[in-house]
Protein backbone atom coordinates (compact mmCIF):
# COMPACT_ATOMS: atom_id res chain seq x y z
CA UNK A 1 0.00 0.00 0.00
CA UNK A 2 1.53 3.31 -0.79
CA UNK A 3 -0.29 6.54 -0.53
CA UNK A 4 1.01 10.26 -1.76
CA UNK A 5 -0.31 13.07 0.05
CA UNK A 6 -0.81 16.23 -2.40
CA UNK A 7 1.33 19.35 -1.24
CA UNK A 8 0.79 21.94 -3.81
CA UNK A 9 0.00 24.49 -1.00
CA UNK A 10 0.58 24.33 2.46
CA UNK A 11 -3.13 23.72 3.38
CA UNK A 12 -4.11 20.25 4.59
CA UNK A 13 -5.06 18.41 2.14
CA UNK A 14 -6.39 14.40 1.68
CA UNK A 15 -4.09 11.71 0.30
CA UNK A 16 -4.67 9.99 -2.99
CA UNK A 17 -3.88 6.59 -3.62
CA UNK A 18 -1.44 5.25 -5.19
CA UNK A 19 -2.32 1.27 -5.42
CA UNK A 20 -4.99 -0.74 -6.21
CA UNK A 21 -6.09 -0.75 -2.37
CA UNK A 22 -8.48 2.08 -1.50
CA UNK A 23 -8.03 3.29 2.02
CA UNK A 24 -9.25 7.00 3.82
CA UNK A 25 -6.56 9.42 5.29
CA UNK A 26 -7.06 11.96 7.82
CA UNK A 27 -6.23 15.76 6.34
CA UNK A 28 -2.61 16.48 7.75
CA UNK A 29 -0.28 19.39 7.32
CA UNK A 30 2.84 19.66 5.73
CA UNK A 31 5.61 18.77 5.93
CA UNK A 32 4.64 16.10 8.56
CA UNK A 33 3.12 13.57 5.35
CA UNK A 34 3.78 13.06 2.00
CA UNK A 35 3.96 9.32 1.43
CA UNK A 36 2.93 6.04 3.55
CA UNK A 37 3.44 2.37 3.50
CA UNK A 38 1.97 0.99 6.35
CA UNK A 39 3.09 4.31 8.51
CA UNK A 40 3.20 8.08 7.73
CA UNK A 41 6.62 9.02 5.66
CA UNK A 42 7.69 12.91 5.80
CA UNK A 43 9.12 14.44 2.56
CA UNK A 44 11.52 16.27 4.94
CA UNK A 45 14.08 13.73 5.27
CA UNK A 46 15.10 12.78 1.68
CA UNK A 47 17.57 15.38 0.61
CA UNK A 48 17.02 14.67 -3.24
CA UNK A 49 20.10 15.09 -6.30
CA UNK A 50 20.65 17.74 -8.59
CA UNK A 51 16.99 19.49 -7.37
CA UNK A 52 14.96 22.25 -6.26
CA UNK A 53 14.19 20.70 -2.92
CA UNK A 54 11.76 22.98 -1.60
CA UNK A 55 10.32 23.67 -5.05
CA UNK A 56 9.55 19.76 -5.80
CA UNK A 57 7.77 19.07 -2.76
CA UNK A 58 5.92 21.99 -2.90
CA UNK A 59 4.21 20.01 -5.91
CA UNK A 60 5.99 16.74 -6.14
CA UNK A 61 6.08 14.45 -9.23
CA UNK A 62 6.09 10.65 -8.47
CA UNK A 63 6.57 7.77 -10.78
CA UNK A 64 5.52 4.72 -9.35
CA UNK A 65 5.65 1.90 -12.50
CA UNK A 66 7.06 1.86 -16.12
CA UNK A 67 6.67 -0.47 -18.81
CA UNK A 68 7.98 -0.08 -22.20
CA UNK A 69 8.20 3.62 -23.15
CA UNK A 70 5.68 4.60 -20.46
CA UNK A 71 5.36 5.93 -16.82
CA UNK A 72 2.59 5.75 -14.91
CA UNK A 73 2.63 8.19 -12.01
CA UNK A 74 1.16 7.96 -8.57
CA UNK A 75 -2.30 9.71 -9.70
CA UNK A 76 -2.01 6.48 -12.95
CA UNK A 77 -1.77 9.02 -15.61
CA UNK A 78 0.62 7.58 -18.12
CA UNK A 79 3.26 9.74 -19.02
CA UNK A 80 5.57 8.88 -22.76
CA UNK A 81 9.32 8.43 -21.42
CA UNK A 82 11.29 10.82 -23.65
CA UNK A 83 13.86 10.40 -21.78
CA UNK A 84 15.28 6.84 -21.26
CA UNK A 85 14.71 7.36 -17.64
CA UNK A 86 17.95 9.49 -17.30
CA UNK A 87 19.51 8.51 -20.62
CA UNK A 88 20.11 5.06 -19.74
CA UNK A 89 17.07 2.45 -20.33
CA UNK A 90 17.48 2.57 -23.84
CA UNK A 91 15.47 -1.06 -24.19
CA UNK A 92 12.58 0.48 -22.31
CA UNK A 93 11.36 -0.21 -19.34
CA UNK A 94 10.18 -3.47 -17.67
CA UNK A 95 11.75 -5.68 -19.66
CA UNK A 96 11.24 -9.09 -18.68
CA UNK A 97 14.56 -10.62 -18.95
CA UNK A 98 16.59 -8.30 -16.85
CA UNK A 99 13.80 -8.58 -14.18
CA UNK A 100 14.72 -12.53 -14.29
CA UNK A 101 18.38 -12.66 -14.23
CA UNK A 102 18.58 -10.22 -11.74
CA UNK A 103 16.24 -11.97 -9.65
CA UNK A 104 17.73 -15.71 -10.26
CA UNK A 105 21.24 -13.78 -9.93
CA UNK A 106 20.67 -12.72 -5.99
CA UNK A 107 19.30 -15.74 -5.32
CA UNK A 108 22.33 -17.31 -6.50
CA UNK A 109 24.94 -14.91 -5.08
CA UNK A 110 23.66 -11.60 -3.83
CA UNK A 111 27.31 -10.50 -3.76
CA UNK A 112 31.40 -11.57 -3.93
CA UNK A 113 34.28 -9.28 -3.41
CA UNK A 114 36.60 -8.79 -6.39
CA UNK A 115 39.52 -7.63 -4.65
CA UNK A 116 41.68 -10.54 -4.77
CA UNK A 117 38.88 -13.39 -5.44
CA UNK A 118 36.74 -13.18 -8.02
CA UNK A 119 33.24 -14.88 -9.65
CA UNK A 120 32.64 -15.63 -12.80
CA UNK A 121 29.94 -12.56 -14.35
CA UNK A 122 32.76 -9.78 -14.56
CA UNK A 123 34.47 -12.12 -16.78
CA UNK A 124 32.25 -12.70 -19.18
CA UNK A 125 30.59 -9.34 -19.14
CA UNK A 126 34.10 -7.51 -19.84
CA UNK A 127 34.04 -10.42 -22.99
CA UNK A 128 30.99 -9.63 -23.74
CA UNK A 129 32.06 -5.61 -24.05
CA UNK A 130 35.19 -6.25 -25.81
CA UNK A 131 33.42 -7.46 -28.69
CA UNK A 132 30.95 -4.47 -28.97
CA UNK A 133 34.12 -1.90 -28.02
CA UNK A 134 36.24 -0.05 -30.82
CA UNK A 135 39.17 -1.95 -31.89
CA UNK A 136 42.00 -2.31 -29.24
CA UNK A 137 39.94 -1.35 -26.30
CA UNK A 138 39.15 -4.72 -25.01
CA UNK A 139 40.41 -4.44 -20.80
CA UNK A 140 37.39 -3.24 -19.19
CA UNK A 141 37.45 -2.06 -15.48
CA UNK A 142 34.22 -1.96 -13.76
CA UNK A 143 32.82 0.77 -11.46
CA UNK A 144 29.43 1.59 -10.31
CA UNK A 145 28.54 5.03 -12.12
CA UNK A 146 29.14 7.78 -14.64
CA UNK A 147 30.91 9.96 -12.38
CA UNK A 148 33.31 6.42 -10.97
CA UNK A 149 33.95 5.78 -14.44
CA UNK A 150 35.42 9.11 -15.02
CA UNK A 151 37.60 9.61 -11.97
CA UNK A 152 38.68 6.10 -12.56
CA UNK A 153 39.91 6.82 -16.35
CA UNK A 154 41.67 9.83 -14.95
CA UNK A 155 43.31 7.77 -12.59
CA UNK A 156 44.43 5.49 -15.05
CA UNK A 157 45.55 8.04 -17.19
CA UNK A 158 47.97 9.74 -14.86
CA UNK A 159 48.95 6.44 -13.61
CA UNK A 160 50.08 5.07 -16.72
CA UNK A 161 52.17 7.77 -18.09
CA UNK A 162 53.79 7.22 -14.58
CA UNK A 163 54.39 3.12 -15.34
CA UNK A 164 55.95 4.66 -18.96
CA UNK A 165 58.05 6.77 -17.69
CA UNK A 166 56.43 9.78 -18.02
CA UNK A 167 56.06 10.92 -14.81
CA UNK A 168 56.02 14.82 -15.46
CA UNK A 169 52.63 13.98 -17.44
CA UNK A 170 50.16 15.59 -14.51
CA UNK A 171 47.96 18.05 -16.54
CA UNK A 172 44.75 17.23 -17.05
CA UNK A 173 42.09 18.83 -20.56
CA UNK A 174 38.37 19.19 -20.10
CA UNK A 175 35.99 21.00 -21.92
CA UNK A 176 33.90 24.11 -21.35
CA UNK A 177 30.12 22.94 -20.65
CA UNK A 178 31.40 19.17 -20.19
CA UNK A 179 29.93 17.17 -17.12
CA UNK A 180 32.34 13.98 -16.15
CA UNK A 181 29.96 13.10 -13.46
CA UNK A 182 30.49 14.11 -9.75
CA UNK A 183 33.18 13.28 -7.95
CA UNK A 184 36.29 15.65 -7.66
CA UNK A 185 38.26 14.46 -10.43
CA UNK A 186 34.81 14.69 -12.77
CA UNK A 187 33.98 18.01 -11.37
CA UNK A 188 37.34 19.37 -12.02
CA UNK A 189 37.90 18.21 -15.71
CA UNK A 190 33.96 19.33 -16.10
CA UNK A 191 33.04 22.57 -17.45
CA UNK A 192 29.47 23.28 -15.74
CA UNK A 193 30.02 26.63 -13.17
CA UNK A 194 27.34 25.62 -11.15
CA UNK A 195 29.03 21.72 -10.70
CA UNK A 196 32.05 23.00 -9.71
CA UNK A 197 31.84 26.47 -7.71
CA UNK A 198 30.97 25.51 -4.42
CA UNK A 199 33.96 23.30 -4.20
CA UNK A 200 36.69 24.83 -3.86
CA UNK A 201 40.02 24.71 -5.66
CA UNK A 202 39.01 21.00 -7.12
CA UNK A 203 42.28 19.20 -8.75
CA UNK A 204 45.25 21.63 -9.47
CA UNK A 205 46.95 20.92 -13.35
CA UNK A 206 43.42 21.30 -15.22
CA UNK A 207 43.28 23.45 -18.27
CA UNK A 208 39.68 23.47 -20.41
CA UNK A 209 39.11 23.51 -24.30
CA UNK A 210 37.02 26.01 -25.82
CA UNK A 211 33.23 24.22 -26.00
CA UNK A 212 31.54 23.59 -29.61
CA UNK A 213 28.06 25.26 -28.89
CA UNK A 214 27.97 28.10 -31.88
CA UNK A 215 24.45 29.77 -31.84
CA UNK A 216 25.42 32.40 -34.41
CA UNK A 217 26.57 29.74 -37.36
CA UNK A 218 25.07 26.04 -36.22
CA UNK A 219 21.93 27.23 -35.40
CA UNK A 220 18.90 24.59 -36.48
CA UNK A 221 21.67 22.04 -37.85
CA UNK A 222 20.41 18.50 -38.68
CA UNK A 223 22.70 15.98 -37.42
CA UNK A 224 26.66 17.17 -37.03
CA UNK A 225 27.05 20.85 -37.67
CA UNK A 226 29.10 22.06 -40.21
CA UNK A 227 30.99 24.76 -38.70
CA UNK A 228 33.76 25.08 -35.76
CA UNK A 229 36.18 22.32 -36.65
CA UNK A 230 38.56 24.57 -35.46
CA UNK A 231 38.04 25.21 -32.41
CA UNK A 232 40.37 21.67 -31.86
CA UNK A 233 43.21 23.21 -32.83
CA UNK A 234 42.96 25.63 -29.50
CA UNK A 235 44.40 22.08 -27.91
CA UNK A 236 47.79 23.48 -29.60
CA UNK A 237 47.38 26.45 -27.95
CA UNK A 238 47.01 24.57 -24.73
CA UNK A 239 50.16 22.61 -25.56
CA UNK A 240 52.38 25.14 -26.54
CA UNK A 241 51.24 27.25 -23.24
CA UNK A 242 51.62 23.77 -20.62
CA UNK A 243 54.14 21.70 -22.85
CA UNK A 244 53.24 18.30 -24.66
CA UNK A 245 55.27 16.36 -21.64
CA UNK A 246 53.34 17.80 -18.88
CA UNK A 247 49.86 16.89 -20.50
CA UNK A 248 48.13 12.83 -19.60
CA UNK A 249 45.15 13.25 -21.48
CA UNK A 250 42.15 15.42 -22.75
CA UNK A 251 38.55 13.75 -22.04
CA UNK A 252 35.55 14.72 -23.84
CA UNK A 253 32.09 13.60 -24.23
CA UNK A 254 31.42 12.82 -28.12
CA UNK A 255 28.48 14.56 -27.36
CA UNK A 256 27.70 16.70 -23.91
CA UNK A 257 24.18 15.85 -22.84
CA UNK A 258 23.97 17.68 -19.44
CA UNK A 259 24.78 20.91 -21.10
CA UNK A 260 21.68 20.57 -23.09
CA UNK A 261 22.78 18.46 -26.31
CA UNK A 262 26.28 19.94 -27.57
CA UNK A 263 27.38 18.34 -30.86
CA UNK A 264 30.48 17.74 -31.77
CA UNK A 265 31.29 19.27 -35.50
CA UNK A 266 32.52 18.15 -38.44
CA UNK A 267 36.10 17.05 -38.07
CA UNK A 268 36.35 17.84 -34.48
CA UNK A 269 36.88 14.64 -33.05
CA UNK A 270 39.25 13.28 -36.15
CA UNK A 271 41.10 16.63 -35.01
CA UNK A 272 41.52 16.16 -31.28
CA UNK A 273 42.59 12.59 -32.22
CA UNK A 274 45.36 13.59 -34.35
CA UNK A 275 46.80 16.37 -32.04
CA UNK A 276 46.56 13.85 -29.18
CA UNK A 277 48.04 10.90 -30.79
CA UNK A 278 50.98 13.40 -32.19
CA UNK A 279 52.09 14.94 -28.86
CA UNK A 280 52.09 11.49 -26.72
CA UNK A 281 48.57 12.69 -24.77
CA UNK A 282 45.68 10.32 -24.40
CA UNK A 283 42.25 10.54 -25.57
CA UNK A 284 39.70 9.79 -23.01
CA UNK A 285 36.04 10.01 -24.23
CA UNK A 286 33.10 9.77 -21.86
CA UNK A 287 30.22 7.94 -23.33
CA UNK A 288 27.72 7.57 -20.36
CA UNK A 289 25.26 9.10 -22.30
CA UNK A 290 26.27 8.02 -25.74
CA UNK A 291 26.87 5.09 -25.25
CA UNK A 292 24.85 1.70 -26.24
CA UNK A 293 22.90 2.98 -29.02
CA UNK A 294 22.20 6.76 -28.37
CA UNK A 295 23.50 7.98 -31.31
CA UNK A 296 23.80 5.12 -33.26
CA UNK A 297 26.33 1.78 -33.13
CA UNK A 298 27.27 0.68 -29.44
CA UNK A 299 29.37 3.85 -29.00
CA UNK A 300 29.86 7.19 -30.66
CA UNK A 301 33.42 6.39 -31.33
CA UNK A 302 32.29 4.05 -34.02
CA UNK A 303 29.54 5.84 -35.54
CA UNK A 304 31.95 9.11 -35.75
CA UNK A 305 35.07 6.77 -36.40
CA UNK A 306 37.34 7.94 -34.09
CA UNK A 307 38.91 5.40 -31.37
CA UNK A 308 40.11 6.95 -28.09
CA UNK A 309 42.92 5.63 -26.06
CA UNK A 310 39.92 4.96 -22.98
CA UNK A 311 36.43 4.97 -22.76
CA UNK A 312 34.06 5.38 -20.10
CA UNK A 313 30.30 4.29 -20.16
CA UNK A 314 27.16 3.37 -17.35
CA UNK A 315 23.65 4.51 -17.83
CA UNK A 316 22.98 1.76 -20.53
CA UNK A 317 25.10 -1.02 -19.56
CA UNK A 318 22.73 -1.92 -17.55
CA UNK A 319 19.28 -0.30 -19.06
CA UNK A 320 19.31 1.69 -15.49
CA UNK A 321 18.01 -1.22 -14.00
CA UNK A 322 20.88 -1.78 -11.61
CA UNK A 323 23.97 0.53 -11.07
CA UNK A 324 26.77 -0.26 -12.93
CA UNK A 325 29.84 1.78 -15.14
CA UNK A 326 32.94 0.25 -16.81
CA UNK A 327 36.02 1.98 -18.08
CA UNK A 328 36.94 0.07 -21.47
CA UNK A 329 40.85 0.51 -21.58
CA UNK A 330 42.95 0.01 -24.50
CA UNK A 331 45.11 -3.40 -24.42
CA UNK A 332 48.03 -1.77 -24.76
CA UNK A 333 47.53 0.84 -21.91
CA UNK A 334 46.82 -1.71 -19.53
CA UNK A 335 49.66 -4.16 -20.18
CA UNK A 336 51.90 -1.29 -19.20
CA UNK A 337 50.73 -1.82 -15.74
CA UNK A 338 51.33 -6.13 -16.14
CA UNK A 339 55.05 -5.65 -15.10
CA UNK A 340 56.93 -6.44 -12.03
CA UNK A 341 56.56 -8.97 -9.33
CA UNK A 342 53.46 -11.67 -10.68
CA UNK A 343 52.11 -10.87 -6.68
CA UNK A 344 52.66 -7.25 -7.02
CA UNK A 345 48.75 -5.17 -7.05
CA UNK A 346 49.00 -3.09 -10.17
CA UNK A 347 46.81 -0.40 -9.81
CA UNK A 348 45.51 0.67 -6.54
CA UNK A 349 42.42 1.79 -7.35
CA UNK A 350 38.91 0.17 -7.04
CA UNK A 351 35.39 -0.05 -5.53
CA UNK A 352 33.69 -2.82 -3.24
CA UNK A 353 30.93 -3.39 -5.72
CA UNK A 354 33.09 -3.60 -9.07
CA UNK A 355 31.95 -6.27 -10.85
CA UNK A 356 28.81 -6.55 -8.57
CA UNK A 357 27.26 -10.00 -9.40
CA UNK A 358 23.59 -8.89 -9.74
CA UNK A 359 24.98 -6.08 -11.90
CA UNK A 360 26.63 -8.13 -14.15
CA UNK A 361 23.06 -9.99 -14.33
CA UNK A 362 21.86 -7.29 -15.45
CA UNK A 363 24.08 -5.97 -17.37
CA UNK A 364 24.44 -9.15 -19.45
CA UNK A 365 20.41 -9.85 -19.98
CA UNK A 366 20.75 -6.38 -21.29
CA UNK A 367 23.57 -6.54 -23.72
CA UNK A 368 21.61 -10.01 -25.04
CA UNK A 369 18.42 -8.02 -25.55
CA UNK A 370 20.41 -5.14 -27.75
CA UNK A 371 22.07 -7.75 -29.91
CA UNK A 372 19.20 -9.62 -30.26
CA UNK A 373 16.23 -6.78 -31.37
CA UNK A 374 19.50 -4.75 -32.87
CA UNK A 375 18.74 -1.81 -31.00
CA UNK A 376 22.15 -0.12 -31.70
CA UNK A 377 21.11 0.53 -35.30
CA UNK A 378 17.44 1.83 -34.37
CA UNK A 379 19.00 5.15 -34.04
CA UNK A 380 20.19 5.15 -37.59
CA UNK A 381 17.27 3.83 -38.94
CA UNK A 382 14.78 6.41 -37.28
CA UNK A 383 17.12 9.24 -37.08
CA UNK A 384 15.57 11.05 -40.56
CA UNK A 385 12.00 11.01 -39.74
CA UNK A 386 12.95 11.91 -35.50
CA UNK A 387 14.77 15.13 -37.05
CA UNK A 388 11.61 15.56 -39.40
CA UNK A 389 9.49 15.73 -36.37
CA UNK A 390 11.27 17.42 -34.15
CA UNK A 391 11.86 20.50 -36.91
CA UNK A 392 8.09 20.98 -37.05
CA UNK A 393 8.79 22.31 -33.61
CA UNK A 394 11.04 25.61 -35.52
CA UNK A 395 9.31 28.55 -35.18
CA UNK A 396 7.48 28.53 -32.03
CA UNK A 397 7.68 31.02 -29.69
CA UNK A 398 11.15 31.34 -28.04
CA UNK A 399 12.65 28.98 -29.75
CA UNK A 400 16.15 29.16 -30.51
CA UNK A 401 17.69 26.43 -31.73
CA UNK A 402 17.37 22.76 -32.83
CA UNK A 403 20.26 20.13 -32.32
CA UNK A 404 19.93 16.70 -32.92
CA UNK A 405 21.72 13.60 -34.66
CA UNK A 406 20.81 9.81 -33.76
CA UNK A 407 18.24 9.84 -30.81
CA UNK A 408 18.67 12.15 -29.24
CA UNK A 409 17.52 16.04 -29.13
CA UNK A 410 18.25 19.39 -27.74
CA UNK A 411 15.36 22.47 -28.14
CA UNK A 412 16.93 25.43 -27.06
CA UNK A 413 14.78 28.41 -25.85
CA UNK A 414 15.68 32.20 -25.79
CA UNK A 415 16.04 33.22 -21.30
CA UNK A 416 12.79 34.39 -19.62
CA UNK A 417 13.29 38.32 -18.47
CA UNK A 418 13.24 36.79 -14.80
CA UNK A 419 16.10 34.36 -15.28
CA UNK A 420 18.19 32.01 -17.09
CA UNK A 421 16.36 28.46 -16.71
CA UNK A 422 13.15 29.25 -15.87
CA UNK A 423 11.64 28.87 -19.15
CA UNK A 424 13.07 25.33 -19.58
CA UNK A 425 11.84 24.00 -16.29
CA UNK A 426 8.24 26.14 -17.33
CA UNK A 427 8.07 24.00 -20.69
CA UNK A 428 9.28 20.66 -18.62
CA UNK A 429 6.54 21.17 -15.96
CA UNK A 430 3.96 21.49 -18.56
CA UNK A 431 5.09 19.00 -20.71
CA UNK A 432 4.57 16.45 -17.49
CA UNK A 433 1.58 17.77 -16.73
CA UNK A 434 0.35 16.71 -20.22
CA UNK A 435 1.75 13.45 -19.73
CA UNK A 436 5.66 13.69 -21.49
CA UNK A 437 8.90 13.44 -19.68
CA UNK A 438 11.43 15.56 -20.78
CA UNK A 439 14.55 16.80 -19.48
CA UNK A 440 15.71 20.79 -18.64
CA UNK A 441 19.02 21.88 -19.04
CA UNK A 442 18.81 25.83 -18.19
CA UNK A 443 16.53 26.49 -21.09
CA UNK A 444 17.49 23.92 -23.17
CA UNK A 445 14.55 20.75 -23.21
CA UNK A 446 16.63 17.46 -24.05
CA UNK A 447 14.80 14.05 -25.68
CA UNK A 448 16.60 11.14 -25.48
CA UNK A 449 13.72 8.64 -25.76
CA UNK A 450 14.66 4.25 -25.43
CA UNK A 451 16.14 2.98 -28.91
CA UNK A 452 12.76 0.87 -28.78
CA UNK A 453 10.44 4.30 -29.71
CA UNK A 454 8.28 4.16 -32.79
CA UNK A 455 7.20 6.40 -35.03
CA UNK A 456 3.60 6.84 -33.30
CA UNK A 457 5.84 7.47 -29.63
CA UNK A 458 7.52 10.23 -31.80
CA UNK A 459 4.37 11.73 -33.27
CA UNK A 460 2.93 11.71 -29.57
CA UNK A 461 6.13 13.59 -27.99
CA UNK A 462 6.53 16.25 -30.12
CA UNK A 463 2.54 17.07 -30.27
CA UNK A 464 2.44 17.31 -26.37
CA UNK A 465 5.95 19.21 -26.32
CA UNK A 466 4.50 21.65 -28.70
CA UNK A 467 2.03 22.16 -26.73
CA UNK A 468 3.78 22.89 -23.50
CA UNK A 469 6.13 25.23 -25.75
CA UNK A 470 3.11 27.76 -26.43
CA UNK A 471 1.34 27.12 -23.02
CA UNK A 472 4.89 28.33 -21.53
CA UNK A 473 5.32 31.23 -23.75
Amino acid sequence: MFVLLNIDSPKPLGARVMSRYSIAVEPVALPELVMAHDRATSAEHFWMPFTANRQFKGSPRLLERAEGMYYTDTDGRQVIDGTAGLWCCNAGHGRREITEAVSRQIAQLDFAPTFQMGHPLPFELAERLAQISPAGLNRVFFTNSGSESADTALKIALAYQRAIGQGSRTRLIGRELAYHGVGFGGISVGGMANNRKAFGALLPGVDHLPHTLDLQRNAFSRGLPEHGVERADELERLVTLHGAENIAAVIVEPMSGSAGVILPPKGYLQRLREITRKHGILLIFDEVITGFGRVGEAFAAQRWGVTPDILTCAKGLTNGAIPMGAVLVDEQIHDAFMQGPESTIEFFHGYTYSGHPVACAAALATQEIYQRENLFQKAIEIEDYWQDALFNLQGLPNVTDIRTVGLVAGIQFAAHADGVGKRGYEVFRQCFEDGLLARASGDTIALSPALIVEREHIDAMIERLADAIRKAA
